[in-house]
């Protein structure tokens, strides 16, 4: 049996099943509630970009167990027969609260919470958390790029330097939603509709017997938007044949779009091809940076007023090398009508099911959240409730969400955080707390799980 066959279903941890079955035989099958937040934040983040929605939805809809998948759970001779024709019969019937994708959010607070039959719930945590926890770390790396380049444009060019080939598409899609202008990424591409971005590559280059040669080939079969690669050999060099090359073009009327820089010290080098490329009438020709990057070195070129106008990323970005993960947890607060909690040192979580409340000035700018319980107090006229019902009764409750709205939907939510928690490195935190109601809920929970009988 071939592994293509098996579905996403199957993609768990194996302790989620043995649970299952034991709550199957147990007779714990009750609804419960299960909700999905980030502890803590590394050092040098300040907010993070909600992303991974639509593919959770994905899953839960299409949530089965096919035959393929009994016969492999079978050959690992670990479940009783009865557990694996109970999962066959499975499928997802529970509700999704969730925050819509692009949205910001801070410490502790729950993006998604699912609730349903206690097994169902159970069985999605392994996707739900590997899903949320790579994209809304993406789109957050993506975010602080964009910021730090200051309105120019931004690329991605990191599809051979993810972590696996569903990491590489995710990334384009959440950078995108992060305000990434392209992908080199093509399936990526086509899949979402992202404009797909390119220039060529040394290998090209050296195929030539001379570079000029290597720009007037690639010139011809892209003679509007070619972007010629000029440090292969010597820069100086390679920016005076793009020019010689450019102004071909021009005579046949077509133009040169723009250079890449893809090593050396950026700074210096882009003020030279800027310079050249001017005295030789070529001010519409653009200078594109790529190389090594990130939001830190970009951030550096952009103050030192380097006359970049775009720049591609990949390998940091696309790992995002200083946040490499994140500490999302799924975790459950509610089984039957029964407020659940942990008590685990460093580890606590607090009980039921919950809502965000947003609050914000005259101006729209984010003040501070509020976690409270759901449902909690009616929000005042500067507040929004950030938990929406997405999913019923295991289907969605409207279409997927166009690209292009999630993606205005971040820049809305961007633009009305404060600037000082935007900086790479912040000093302030995000202000968040738990309501009074959540706060009572918590100590009656607790103390009702550490009371000890009186000794007889």
């Amino acid at each position: 049996m071939g592994s293509s066959k098996l579905s996403a279903s199957l993609f768990t941890d194996l302790y989620q099943l043995t649970m299952a079955q034991a709550y199957w035989q147990s007779g714990v099958t009750r609804d419960a509630t299960f909700s999905l937040h980030f502890r803590n934040f590394p050092s040098n983040r300040s907010y993070y970009v909600f992303v991974g929605l639509e593919d959770v939805l994905d899953y839960l809809e299409d949530f089965r167990f096919t035959d393929d998948d009994i016969e492999a759970l079978r050959n690992l001779s670990v479940f009783d027969d009865g557990f694996l024709k109970r999962l066959s019969e499975l499928n997802f019937s529970g509700e999704v609260r969730a925050m819509p994708e692009g949205t910001l959010f801070f410490e502790n607070e729950p993006v998604l919470e699912v609730s349903g039959p206690v097994i169902e719930c159970q069985l999605a945590e392994t996707f739900l958390v590997n899903q949320i926890n790579l994209q809304s770390m993406m789109a957050t790396k993506a975010a602080r790029v964009v910021h730090a380049a200051g309105g120019r444009q931004v690329m991605d060019f990191a599809a051979r330097r993810t972590h696996g080939t569903d990491a590489a598409v995710k990334l384009a899609r959440a950078a995108h939603i992060a305000g990434f202008a392209g992908t080199s990424n093509v399936q990526a591409a086509a899949m979402y509709g992202i404009p797909p971005a390119g220039t060529m590559a040394h290998s090209f280059v050296t195929t030539f017997e001379r570079e000029a040669d290597s720009f007037s080939a690639y010139a011809a079969s892209f003679p509007d938007s070619s972007i010629f690669l000029v440090d292969t050999y010597d820069t100086k060099e390679g920016v005076k044949n793009a020019i010689e090359c450019a102004q071909n073009m021009r005579e046949l009327g077509h133009s040169l779009r723009g250079i890449r820089l893809d090593s050396g010290d950026l700074l210096t080098l882009s003020q030279m091809s800027r310079r050249m490329l001017d005295e030789a009438g070529l001010n519409s020709v653009q200078i594109f940076a790529s190389g090594g990057l990130d939001e830190f070195s970009i951030e550096s070129l952009v103050n030192s007023g380097a006359p970049i106008d775009g720049f591609g990323v990949g390998t940091k970005v696309g790992a995002s090398e200083d946040a490499p993960y994140t500490d999302f947890v799924y975790k459950m607060v509610k089984y039957a009508r029964r407020p659940i909690m942990k008590l685990s040192d460093d580890k606590a979580t607090t009980p039921g099911p919950k809502q965000v409340f947003r609050e914000f000035d005259q101006n729209r700018t984010f003040r501070g959240d509020i976690i409270g319980c759901e449902p909690d107090a009616d929000p005042g006229d500067q507040t929004e409730l950030l938990l929406r019902v997405v999913m019923e009764r295991g289907k969605r409750l409207q279409p997927k969400t166009e690209l292009e709205h999630v993606r205005a939907h971040f820049e809305n939510q961007f633009a009305r955080l404060p600037a000082e928690l935007k900086a790479l490195r912040p000093q302030d935190t995000y202000p968040v707390a738990l309501s009074d109601k959540l706060n009572k809920l918590t100590r009656q929970t607790m103390q009702s799980l550490t009371a000890v009988e009186e000794p007889i």
